[in-house]
């Protein structure tokens, strides 16, 4: 299958809505701490998933990482580790700051971060920057950043105007001067999932190869370098989790004694068959979701062409997109001022015009690609 950037736009804003929306299930789960929720999504997301789907989708991907290069297998596994810090801290600054806030602090980081580090790393940057497509790609991560910013001052616009019991009313454990700490913290190391992704770039190629023997379709040559970039996040995690788990004594909630309620003692009764299977399918909708955000973006990564680095730009513009949304829809902006709601769609313009840029850029990169070996195609025929 050919490069098309629109579509590969497209791919990108579907993963964006899955990142954006895979918190919400959480908010069914009763009486289970942090830890004891976060391991559950994280086994899903980080483990079950990107093998089972790579597993149905990919022929033969077992062999495919055990014959990959061994440094592009350790480089994608070591910036996946450091990338769970950030995915680890995410979910906690949105606990503590609400989707609205949180996420343009998270975001504006890891857009920046993620997008060109990679090709700086690589040695690109330069041709990039002096290529009329590279300029307009990187205008398109400009706005981007314009946008993040314009929903970052209307996050603080809003927590000027809200009282203190209004902001708990949206978010019940609000915390500003500890949200902030953890969304830089995790804005910088959540874009290390990108530099997995370049490493594992080799990976890719033999995925692609096998696909294409396979007479099967390109579009998920990505999915084993998910495998083992995941798994470097989740062992993370689940470190984490364990200290949690054993300094808490939480770990006995999975077997249905629930978590103190507001700092009381441990409840003497056991939650019901129901409430734990509820709580286990909420963690694992959560999980599941969360893992198709890099499903679709290893999609739209294949179809942005050459400049494939700017998909990180527009994965990070479109989560934006959909968490505003979903903030408004959860009524995280009710009580604001006219100027705040403002501020509020001057970001989703600007987030939505970043989108439009970026795949503009790529199309032009595309064309410019395909015109030499269309007129050498038809100097040949002469």
């Amino acid at each position: 299958m050919g490069v098309n950037p629109f579509i590969g736009v497209l791919y990108h804003w579907l993963g964006g809505l899955a990142s954006a929306s895979c918190y919400l299930p959480f908010r069914g789960i009763k009486r289970w701490s942090w830890e004891v929720y976060w391991l559950v999504q994280g086994t899903f997301s980080w483990i079950f998933a990107p093998l089972l789907m790579a597993w149905l989708l990919v022929p033969g991907i077992f062999s495919i990482l055990h014959a990959a290069p061994s440094s592009s297998i350790f480089w994608a596994y070591f910036w996946g580790c450091m990338w769970g810090f950030g995915g680890l801290t995410c979910g906690l600054a949105v606990r503590y700051l609400g989707f609205a806030l949180a996420y343009p602090l998270v975001l504006g980081l890891c857009t920046v971060f993620g997008t060109l580090m990679p090709p700086i790393f690589s040695g690109e940057i330069g041709a990039i920057a002096r290529s009329s497509s590279g300029q307009v790609i990187l205008l398109g991560l400009g706005v981007c950043v314009i946008g993040i910013l314009f929903s970052g001052f209307a996050g603080r616009s809003k927590e000027g105007e809200l009282t203190a019991e209004q902001k708990q009313a949206s978010v019940k454990e609000f915390r500003y001067g500890r949200g902030v700490g953890v969304s830089i913290l995790s804005g910088v190391m959540s874009a290390c999932f990108a530099y997995g992704l370049a490493a594992g770039k080799p990976i890719a190629v033999l995925a692609k190869a096998v696909l294409l023997s396979h007479d099967r379709i390109d579009l998920w040559q990505n999915l084993p370098v998910l495998i083992v970039v995941m798994l470097g996040g989740f062992t993370t995690n689940f470190l984490w989790c364990v200290v949690l788990l054993v300094r808490n004594r939480s770990a006995r909630q999975y077997l249905g004694v629930p978590a103190p309620a507001d700092g009381a003692p441990a409840a003497p009764f056991r939650l019901k068959a129901k409430t734990m299977l509820a709580n286990y399918a909420f963690a694992a909708l959560a999980g599941v979701t969360w893992y198709f955000q890099f499903f679709f973006y290893s999609m739209g990564q294949t179809k942005m062409g050459k400049y494939d680095f700017s998909s990180w730009t527009l994965h990070m513009a479109s989560i934006m997109i959909f968490a505003t949304i979903i903030g408004m829809i959860l009524r995280e902006w009710r009580g604001t001022s006219a100027r705040t709601r403002g501020l509020v769609a001057a970001g989703l313009i600007f987030l939505l015009g970043s989108t439009v840029v970026v795949g503009y850029g790529n199309y032009v990169k595309a064309n410019q690609t395909s015109e030499p070996i269309q007129a050498a195609s038809a100097a040949q025929e002469k």
